[in-house]
């Protein structure tokens, strides 16, 4: 078990409440307890650390969510998401995290700014958002961002805006999606030395603090209406993506 200050594990607890909410639906709020552990544990080890508590989050938000999935949705998109988790392992091993931590937060920025644009003028968008490249680009970066910093929440958030899936069937398709391509990522995390027998007691003492998130998420999820939460998503997604660019500190 890692020797955490009291503050540290009260951020800890918080993160695993994020878990649970952004596994009910909130994905943009996965970007806040990766920056939170990235915090206490470094921006490469974190994404270690995370992954399980991120997999107990998604059989939940798969047990709880399964019948809203759209499948089309997870084989347009996981395939090449796959892909670009081989991608991200390869970086990781080729680049600092000081020096891809921004790339991710410029990216995340640059697909929020799409979306709104999106959403300001919708003609302009009418086939993009349907297309096989959209699909792929989209597929590719959420399996780079994963891998690499956790962070693919608000990438497919994003997509699966942009496809136009109400909020009850995003969570069930991103939860599918993301339970699929996090049990895939594990074989490469354990080659990298990123999950070990001290990270794993930590996530098991997590465990209980996930599920609560996700009661909280699904509560949530039935009291905000829909365009209050799409509005959160990209908010969430902006102000995580400008953490991690460095603008806040």
């Amino acid at each position: 078990m890692p020797a955490l200050t009291p503050t540290q594990w009260l951020l800890c607890i918080l993160a695993g409440l994020g878990v649970g909410v952004a596994k009910s639906g909130f994905a943009g709020v996965s970007l806040v307890h990766v920056l939170v552990m990235a915090s206490i544990f470094g921006d490469k080890a974190s994404t270690g650390v995370v992954l399980p508590m991120l997999i107990v989050g998604d059989i939940c938000a798969v047990i709880a969510f399964k019948r809203h999935a759209v499948w089309k949705h997870v084989f347009r998109t996981l395939p090449i998401a796959c892909i670009g988790v081989v991608v991200g392992v390869w970086l990781m091993t080729r680049i600092p995290a000081t020096a891809y931590k921004p790339i991710i937060g410029w990216t995340v920025l640059t697909l929020v700014l799409v979306q709104v644009w999106r959403m300001w003028k919708p003609a302009m968008f009418d086939r993009v958002p349907h297309s096989l490249p959209f699909a792929a680009t989209m597929g590719l970066l959420a399996g780079i961002t994963t891998m690499m910093a956790n962070a693919a929440g608000p990438v497919m958030g994003l997509y699966f805006l942009a496809v136009g899936l109400p909020k009850f069937q995003l969570t069930g398709t991103s939860a599918w999606f993301f339970l699929i391509i996090n049990l895939y990522k594990v074989p490469f995390s354990l080659g990298l030395g990123l999950i070990g027998k001290d990270t794993l007691l930590f996530n098991l003492a997590l465990a209980p603090v996930i599920l609560a998130g996700l009661f909280l998420g699904r509560w949530l999820l039935h009291h905000v209406p829909q365009k209050l939460f799409d509005g959160l998503i990209l908010a969430f997604a902006a102000v995580a993506a400008l953490m991690r660019i460095g603008v806040f500190g």
